[in-house]
């Protein structure tokens, strides 16, 4: 029997749903019941029956799930698997960002750690963060911990006053504006189609601008054929798979996030037998941390 066998075996057995984030590499993807964005598959999770859900992804994601849904048993894939953004900013520093900005109201990414949710706001993701920011009854904003989501967040609503501090996702930082430049070059009829947690420069070439869904969506149902994908390799690989008639190139060979590459089918395989880590919050986290979830689905 083959490690992939196996694992659908045993999910049928051991009451499992398998979530995998669509930086994960194809083969992840073939096992997983559900594939999509950090919150959606939390939100998946919800509503599943499952006792036990495996979280193909980092470790912020698999805290989400047990956020939403305290009941159920929910493993990482790989314990080693964390997000360098959600950990790069925790609940001592911000506690002491409020003292100085006390009128302003914290807005977190999705992308933090669930202990440093416990003294924000509210939370967003990348698609819905305009229209929540929007709709807050403040016009002052403390949005953490991506500062290039932030600056592309506070163009689309000017209106507002946004603080924001250094920090990002290093993996979409690294892209730099010659590198976008050489792509449509080699490329010149694609489109090019980038996440917000570019920098502003890279984000001012795009001719879309969106969430790794956003980007996956409009490659799909564009007449357009040739896309050059600004966000996660393996987005340009999962398009290839899912429109073959169309093209898809990637911005550089090093827009690879290590951490989302971590988990292997012998990693799924542990945790469909009881083995991989277990994520386990304190009640008190938990409830501070949804908190700031709640908000999100209210106003999102």
């Amino acid at each position: 029997m083959s490690i992939k066998e196996e694992i659908l075996k045993l999910k049928e057995e051991n009451d499992i749903c398998i979530l995998a984030h669509c930086y994960q590499n194809p083969e992840i993807l073939e096992v997983a019941d559900f594939v999509g964005d950090s919150f959606a598959l939390a939100v998946e999770a919800e509503k599943v029956q499952n006792k036990n859900v495996i979280m193909c992804g980092v470790r912020f994601m698999a805290e989400t799930v047990k956020i939403l849904s305290p009941d159920k048993t929910v493993y990482l894939s790989n314990k080693n698997a964390g997000c360098p953004m959600a950990e790069m900013m925790d609940k001592a520093l911000i506690t002491e960002v409020k003292k100085q900005f006390p009128d302003y109201m914290v807005v977190a990414y999705i992308n933090t750690t669930s202990d440093l949710k416990t003294v924000c706001d509210v939370c967003v993701t990348s698609s819905s963060a305009q229209k929540i920011v929007s709709k807050l009854d403040t016009d002052k904003i403390l949005f953490i911990p991506d500062c290039n989501l932030g600056d592309y967040i506070s163009k689309q609503i000017p209106d507002k006053e946004f603080k924001l501090l250094n920090g990002g996702c290093p993996t979409h930082a690294r892209i730099e504006p010659e590198d976008v430049q050489k792509a449509k070059e080699a490329h010149p009829n694609a489109l090019f189609l980038v996440h917000p947690e570019c920098k502003p420069a890279v984000v001012e070439l795009a001719d879309y601008v969106g969430s790794t869904t956003g980007i996956m969506n409009f490659a799909k149902e564009s007449d357009h054929d040739e896309f050059i994908i600004g966000t996660e390799n393996n987005i340009a690989v999962h398009l290839s798979n899912e429109c073959p008639e169309k093209k898809f190139y990637t911005v550089t060979d090093t827009f690879v996030c290590p951490n989302m590459r971590y988990t292997t089918l012998e990693n799924v395989l542990e945790c469909c037998k009881g083995e991989g880590e277990q994520i386990e919050l304190d009640e008190e986290t938990r409830v501070g941390a949804k908190r700031c979830i709640d908000r999100m689905i209210e106003l999102g």
